[in-house]
């Protein structure tokens, strides 16, 4: 009896609770939140109108237009449920507007009627593409803001300092990746002094070109603060390092910016410092190591000497690390291995001598690891081994020998590896090519011997980056087999024992850089070259072949966006081809070229060196080389069958370096537009039949070293 009794009342206590939970139901749902009001969705339609949506005004790759679905009639028209919009739960007003990477393109002035919304408490229009537009002056109007986010959006000229100050409730302003932008003298002064609220002040990449004003260490509040590239200097105020609440800071590239570091204390909040790039001189201060919040520090190329301290490796949270490019000396730091958090480590470029890398096997979470350039020798440590997470692996330009061993296909993740300019010999395993992932593989520089044949490529599906060269291998560039080869963007087989051009390439139109140099390649260069990658290749090299000529060349060569050509030491007969006006470099050196030099080289105006030595050019130096003055560096034209005048070939902003037109039959006087190449620091016209009084005019030339006129036909004295 008494369990039915419990029974029911428990069935009575759940009805009335049931009862209870739809009052309150009901009751809240009475209570809805407040519309947009009419004013200001009426204002956010116009500033929608007021651009352009376009693709490719955002970067980042989940940008899309989120003012696309605003409308102001139907369903939907409320603005308060508008994407991107926040409005006030109690007042209907709108108080935030999250538009990041919303494909916004156009100009925006003081009219707009964003400065309308005056209830605004965040705003945020970070990547997008405002045209360059000055940060208009109609922004003070909002001045009940905490958080201005304008980064990344293409904003430009003077940033109006009365507009800032106006803006008393700041507490987190990014204006960085905005490199048009500039901070007026004292600005940086100024702002820190005014708006003292700051929690986070980022202005990396904008133009500020000043000193680090003292005001910033009194930011007790501030927890990031990020002045990447702005082009500081003076003495950075130490005291900063020792703010209560700072836990990022980046002043990574200002390169005239001296750091000098407090006694840092175990109290540190620091979580990130970011130094690369800055000035330091002498020694990694110990109470770095004190420091043990820290998960992510970069101080490469700071001038750092002497031993790393081995306090560091008391910093357990690091998972970032980067002491590249300083002057560290010593052995390699063992203490490396307590930090068994990190996940990028690069060491690159330091003077250490020999030391033990056995600590490698304690660091199983990295995932990039750079040890080039650090002076190791011996094999390829076999701590490595066990490395199954890493996805990028660089121990180029060291003294490493013995062969590459088998075992590099246990790094299944690996999609960079970089083995180049060490003493490594023997066969390429063919487990390395077992290692799918892999984008970049460079091997170049070494003694590698054997085999390559192209079939065992055709399991590298992403590899796009392939450099071979200057080993002693073969390469077999044809296969038996349907094998689909990679799409590449590099491709080096210098030195590979080719006799002719692989045919491979006829299917390759994604090249950026193609070097088949140092071979031993016959007959003319094939149609069929002119027709790959017509559209991305930058870069080809084909000197010290034995290349006869040019099969059906164009008038002008095809790829539209060539920047180095390189030709020389081969035997090219016929004339002289012309590359594309992007050219930068071009070199045609050592060959049997004939006929005058075409006036369309004097389209080339980006072109900084021209190498047209040792053929049988013959006529007159076009006069229109005037043109190349203020882009050209260098001007080789010895050793040809060259006449006629030296052509006036410098102007007021020639960026001339060298001139060597010796060697020729050039005739007449020494034009005394010379006097206007103020960069000139050689210039030989020996061995020609110059006819005139020496030259000494040439003496105002401030960085002229070498002047050689030595057999020419008759040069007199004044």
């Amino acid at each position: 009896m008494g369990s039915i009794l419990y029974l029911f009342i428990l069935m009575r206590f759940l009805a009335l609770l049931s009862s209870f939970h739809l009052i309150v139901t009901n009751s809240s749902s009475s209570v809805q939140q407040p519309l947009c009001h009419d004013n200001e969705s009426s204002a956010l339609l116009q500033f929608k109108q007021s651009f352009l949506i376009d693709e490719y005004a955002s970067e980042d790759s989940y940008a899309y237009p989120k003012v696309a679905t605003w409308k102001s009639h139907g369903e939907g028209s409320d603005c308060c449920s508008w994407d991107g919009v926040e409005c006030d739960r109690e007042t209907g007003h709108v108080i935030g507007l999250h538009l990041a990477s919303s494909c916004l393109y156009g100009s925006i002035n003081s009219s707009s009627t964003l400065f309308s919304l005056v209830h605004l408490r965040r705003l945020d229009l970070s990547d997008n593409d405002f045209n360059y537009s000055e940060i208009p002056h109609g922004v003070s109007q909002l001045s009940r803001l905490r958080s201005l986010n304008l980064s990344d959006s293409q904003f430009s000229g003077q940033i109006p300092s009365e507009v800032l100050l106006a803006l008393s409730k700041l507490v987190f302003l990014d204006l960085s990746g905005n490199p048009m932008l500039q901070l007026q003298k004292h600005g940086l002064r100024n702002l820190v002094q005014n708006l003292t609220l700051f929690k986070k002040l980022h202005l990396s990449q904008v133009n500020i070109s000043s000193t680090i004003p003292h005001a910033l260490a009194n930011l007790s509040s501030l927890t990031s603060l990020r002045l990447r590239e702005c082009g500081l200097h003076g003495e950075f105020p130490k005291k900063i390092l020792q703010l209560p609440s700072l836990q990022f800071l980046s002043l990574r590239y200002n390169p005239n910016l001296n750091i000098y570091f407090p006694e840092f204390q175990e109290t540190s909040p620091l979580k990130v410092l970011y130094l690369a790039g800055t000035s330091y001189s002498g020694e990694l201060p110990a109470s770095m190591g004190k420091l043990s919040s820290l998960s992510e520090l970069d101080i490469s190329s700071c001038n750092f000497t002497g031993l790393v301290p081995s306090s560091l490796g008391h910093l357990t949270q690091l998972s970032y690390l980067d002491l590249s490019y300083n002057f560290f000396s010593g052995p390699i730091p063992s203490f490396l291995a307590n930090l068994t958090t990190l996940t990028y480590l690069s060491l690159t470029s330091n003077n250490f001598s020999a030391g033990t890398l056995a600590w490698l096997g304690e660091q199983t979470k990295l995932t990039i690891l750079y040890l080039d350039q650090i002076n190791l020798n011996g094999e390829i440590p076999s701590s490595l081994v066990n490395m199954s997470e890493l996805t990028i692996l660089n121990l180029s330009k060291n003294q490493l020998i013995g062969q590459i061993p088998s075992w590099l296909m246990n790094l299944t993740q690996l999609t960079e590896l970089y083995l180049q300019e060490n003493k490594l010999e023997g066969p390429i395993p063919s487990s390395l090519f077992e290692l799918v992932n892999l984008q970049y593989l460079y091997l170049h520089s070494n003694y590698l011997t054997g085999t390559v044949e192209l079939h065992m490529l055709s399991n590298l599906k992403n590899l796009t980056d392939l450099q071979l060269s200057y080993n002693r291998i073969s390469l077999l560039s044809y296969t038996s087999t349907n094998a689909t080869l990679p799409k590449f963007k590099l491709l080096g087989l210098a030195s590979c024992n080719l006799t002719e051009f692989p045919d491979f390439l006829q299917n390759q139109q994604e090249l950026e850089v193609l070097i088949l140099s140092t071979n031993k390649i016959h007959g003319p260069i094939p149609k069929w070259m002119w027709n790959i990658s017509k559209e991305t290749l930058e870069a080809l090299f084909l000197s010290n072949n034995f290349l006869s000529g040019f099969s059906q060349v164009p008038d002008v060569l095809p790829w539209s966006r060539m920047s180095i050509l390189e030709l020389s030491s081969n035997m090219l007969q016929g004339s002289l081809p012309v590359p594309p006006s992007s050219t930068v470099e071009y070199s045609v050196s050592r060959n049997r070229l004939a006929g005058e030099i075409p006036s369309l080289i004097c389209n080339l105006t980006s072109l900084s060196l021209l190498d047209l030595s040792g053929n049988n050019l013959s006529g007159s130096i076009p006069q229109c080389f005037t043109k190349l003055s203020s882009s050209l560096s260098i001007l080789n034209l010895r050793r040809n069958n060259l006449n006629g005048p030296i052509p006036q070939t410098c102007t007021n902003t020639s960026n001339l370096r060298m001139i060597d037109l010796s060697e020729n039959q050039l005739q007449g006087q020494i034009p005394k537009s010379l006097a206007s190449c103020m960069m000139l620091e050689e210039l030989v016209l020996g061995n020609n039949l110059i006819n005139d009084i020496f030259p000494f005019w040439l003496g105002s030339l401030p960085r002229l070293q070498v002047i050689c006129l030595q057999n020419t036909s008759k040069i007199g004295m004044q």
